[in-house]
């Protein structure tokens, strides 16, 4: 059982890594976009919409990835559990 929980926690960990570089990945493409396209709008109005639009989007998905995170986190013995037990029995199948 030791094994099992050892496998489930160094999932959890690697999904949780993957899910927070994808959201620095985010900020920083939204925040290189706007640097790169900030003197292609038309005026300050549409800079500032634009603005607002990236901040939303970042808000958004980060929010999302929390959540996500959070529902993991709850949930990891159950999800986690099954992927191993599938992951196994795809590695005992392939053996035979």
């Amino acid at each position: 059982m030791s094994d099992l929980n050892t496998r489930i926690e160094a999932m959890h960990r690697s999904d949780t890594r993957i899910a927070w570089a994808f959201v620095i990945g985010l900020w920083l493409a939204i925040g290189f976009v706007a640097y790169g396209t900030w003197d292609l709008a038309p005026s300050g109005a549409a800079r500032v919409m634009l603005l607002i639009g990236g901040a939303l989007v970042l808000i958004y998905n980060t929010a999302a990835i929390m959540a996500m995170l959070r529902h993991y986190r709850e949930d990891r013995d159950f999800m986690y559990g099954l992927d191993i037990q599938f992951m196994d029995a795809a590695r005992a199948a392939k053996g035979k």
